[in-house]
């Protein structure tokens, strides 16, 4: 299959639709969301980080940050989050848990699992847009990587 020359800056991880529409205008208002990918589930998160199913022969680069939500269809965000760290080539590409979820046990746990932040969605849609916003704005263009996290060998 012919590579795609897709860019991902940002990998969004939501099954919610309302929320992933928030999210994608929120990120398009501050010229964040040309470079984004969205996924409704788990699976399909793992399968576009590995280049596995709809996405064999996609740009081996991997994004500036994966946006997990938690509770996912298929394979939840614990187990995306596992599998990325379990991974060589993905081991340090950075994951924030956007999820509605306030269980302690799951802040525990994720950052047990080497997650790069939590940040739990706030249920005013002003408040969710300004902390989405504010999430892209810092992991793509304020944090660095070294150059080798964004294109596994």
């Amino acid at each position: 299959m012919v590579e795609r020359e897709l860019v991902v800056d940002i990998l969004l991880v939501e099954d919610n639709p309302s929320d992933a529409e928030l999210a994608i205008r929120a990120l398009k208002k501050r010229n964040l969301a040309n470079h984004l990918e969205w996924v409704k589930d788990g699976a399909a998160a793992l399968d576009f980080l590995f280049q596995r199913g709809d996405y064999v022969g996609r740009s081996s680069a991997l994004p500036k940050v994966v946006l997990l939500d938690l509770r996912l269809p298929k394979v939840d965000g614990i187990e995306v989050l596992t599998q990325i760290r379990a991974h060589p080539e993905t081991r340090e590409l950075p994951v924030v848990i956007l999820t509605s979820s306030k269980e302690e046990q799951d802040l525990v746990a994720t950052y047990q699992l080497g997650v790069n932040s939590f940040v739990a969605k706030p249920v005013a849609f002003d408040e969710f847009a300004r902390t989405v916003a504010e999430l892209g704005m810092y992991w793509v263009l304020v944090n660095r990587v070294p150059p080798d996290i964004r294109s596994p060998s």
